[in-house]
């Protein structure tokens, strides 16, 4: 191995927001510590990377709140400047939970990271994740505009991840979802349990692609699962500061969503609404920039996945 793959095989730069920052998977605080430091999937991964005895030298960009802009901006910038060997961009759901919603910015910024980090000759990770709404347990009305957002997301996420022959985890329907054990407190964020199981689909792959060499993470969790006490208190103190610090840019949206959402639900017209999605959705799609890459063999126990298209025309029919 020459000294250019070494240098660059020694990287894992993960890109995104809270979830890849770790939230949910909390280290034990330190003595005189002022809050908790967050683990999660990432180092779980890299320590299952190399052989026994290596290291990955792993760098965490992603921070809480961001968006796709983030990532596609001053992240992606820092990501470049490590030439990464693998890269994991995990991104979207902020922006789901802001008015207004644009698809096509948001499709546009995860082409641009993909893209930019696949040129470069990173491998990427993504994930398809399952829609807030359905976590929070919202009203109908509000959960359905919801759930339409998270899936026009998660189909951009599934179709540019064929696009640029990712390493996909297609985690929005996954068993795990239906596990509380696999949630944190706050019921947006998986935990420690959550965390492992996202390192653990990823190592499948890239230990089918020869880039995994160590053990894949434990399924076992060092810290017992949230109590129930756990979620009533943080839905009474933090759950009702998260919604009031969103009253500004999501509830406004999402009352003018619900009442839309309502008045087709009375009409008994909301396959307008998700036709509207849909188009906008493959709009997105065939707007962004970069030809498809012949994918890699599929390996013997692939992480959960929708098969790829034989094309890219073929991956935008499936939208119809």
């Amino acid at each position: 191995m020459n000294g250019e793959s070494e240098h660059r095989g020694a990287r894992l730069v993960a890109l995104g927001d809270s979830l890849t920052e770790g939230l949910g998977d909390p280290l034990p605080r330190a003595s005189g510590g002022a809050g908790p430091r967050w683990r999660g999937f990432v180092p779980l991964l890299a320590e299952g990377l190399p052989p026994p005895g290596g290291a990955v030298r792993t760098v965490n960009l992603a921070r809480s709140g961001a968006r796709s802009a983030d990532v596609a901006g001053a992240q992606l910038a820092a990501a470049l400047a490590h030439r990464p060997r693998v890269a994991s961009v995990i991104v979207g759901g902020n922006d789901t939970l802001r008015s207004p919603f644009d698809i096509a910015r948001t499709a546009r910024d995860l082409d641009r990271a993909i893209g930019a980090l696949t040129a470069d000759g990173a491998v990427v990770l993504t994930a398809c994740l399952p829609d807030p709404g359905r976590m929070l347990r919202l009203p109908r009305a509000v959960t359905a505009p919801l759930a339409r957002r998270m899936r026009a997301l998660n189909d951009v996420v599934h179709h540019l991840s064929w696009r640029y022959d990712a390493v996909h985890a297609h985690l929005a329907d996954h068993p795990c979802v239906a596990d509380k054990a696999a949630w944190s407190v706050d019921r947006l964020h998986p935990s420690e349990l959550g965390h492992r199981l996202l390192a653990r689909e990823f190592h499948v792959g890239l230990a089918a692609r020869g880039l995994a060499a160590g053990r894949p993470p434990s399924p076992l969790a060092d810290q017992p699962p949230p109590r129930p006490t756990a979620s009533a208190w943080w839905l009474a103190t933090r759950g009702t500061r998260w919604v009031a610090a969103r009253s500004t840019d999501l509830l406004p949206g999402l009352a003018r969503l619900a009442l839309v959402e309502t008045r087709h639900r009375v009409a008994g017209t909301l396959e307008t609404l998700e036709r509207a999605t849909r188009e906008a959705t493959r709009d997105a799609l065939r707007a962004t920039a970069g030809p498809p890459r012949a994918p890699t063999p599929a390996p013997t126990r692939a992480p959960a996945a929708v098969p790829p298209p034989a094309t890219e025309e073929s991956a935008l029919g499936i939208l119809d």
